[in-house]
């Protein structure tokens, strides 16, 4: 039978429901405030530029341009790089962003040398000391796949789509919740996707029987992603107390079962599984 979530972020604040796998927080990119202080830095380009002449202004734009492009690529590398560290399993990124952003940064330099200088020689000097400097204060993207070796390539490409398609799912449920503008309802999603991470550390580490994990993934987060959507959008609107606590117990219901299914995984129990799959997607039928 499922069990009333009691966690911490319970309004009852008991911590007798179901405790989240401790590796299961959400990816934190670190130094993000330094890609904050890079984007500022495009000010100095663009705000002077609209003071000279017409090549001036230009040639300001272009490198204020650049730096804005050079603090969004390294934002997402630093993302891409959270994400790469959190998992078991994990390719390189395709697209080396810190590097490029870094590449950026030196183009955004040299630019502002030619606006400062006539010659090549300094804002050569200024964009390999700016792209220096940005590899000093963010680094390079990781350039290796991590926990792959001997293993089929195919398999674990697999195991990243799930991983992958599972993420955007949740993604998409935070998003929605956002609308039902509740700050305790936000914090128990949160909750929920630290379970939910859970088992995707788990398939990482032991794919087991991918086909049923990625059948159960799908059922059961893609059900989670439409309930949340519908519950925010009513709770939005009328703020009903009854539709709260359906909401609230399905994800316990949910979320107690999908803690569960780590053991199932990686014991094999196909049959279980399919059991549980039917039973679910019935369950997420009379809720909806």
């Amino acid at each position: 039978m499922a069990e009333r979530f009691g966690g911490k972020y319970s309004p009852q604040g008991s911590r007798s429901g179901p405790a989240a796998p401790v590796n299961a927080r959400p990816p934190r990119p670190r130094g993000m405030w330094r890609t904050t202080v890079l984007f500022l830095t495009a000010f100095l380009f663009l705000f002077p530029a609209f003071g000279d002449g017409p090549r001036e202004m230009l040639l300001g734009l272009l490198a204020g341009g650049l730096v804005v492009l050079a603090a969004w690529l390294t934002r997402e590398g630093l993302r891409a790089e959270a994400a790469y560290q959190a998992r078991t399993l994990a390719r390189r990124p395709a697209l080396p962003r810190k590097a490029l952003g870094a590449v950026t940064t030196g183009a955004a330099l040299a630019v502002g040398g030619v606006i400062a200088d006539d010659g090549l020689v300094y804002p050569v000097l200024f964009g390999l000391v700016g792209a220096g400097l940005h590899l000093g204060a963010f680094g390079l993207d990781p350039m290796r796949d991590k926990g792959m070796t001997g293993i089929d390539a195919f398999q674990t490409g697999r195991v990243a789509r799930a991983v992958e398609e599972g993420e955007a799912h949740l993604a998409a449920m935070q998003d929605a919740i956002l609308r039902a503008k509740d700050r305790s309802l936000e914090r128990r999603v949160a909750q929920f996707s630290a379970v939910a991470r859970g088992l995707f550390r788990t398939i990482e580490a032991d794919p087991g029987d991918l086909t049923a994990a990625r059948k159960y993934l799908s059922v059961y987060l893609m059900g989670a992603r439409d309930a949340t959507v519908k519950f925010a959008d009513h709770y939005a609107q009328v703020r009903d107390a009854g539709a709260r606590a359906d909401y609230e117990a399905l994800l316990t219901d949910l979320e107690t079962t999908f803690a569960q299914k780590t053991t199932a995984f990686l014991s094999n129990n196909r049959t279980d599984l399919d059991v549980e799959i039917a039973v679910l997607r019935d369950r997420l039928k009379l809720d909806h």
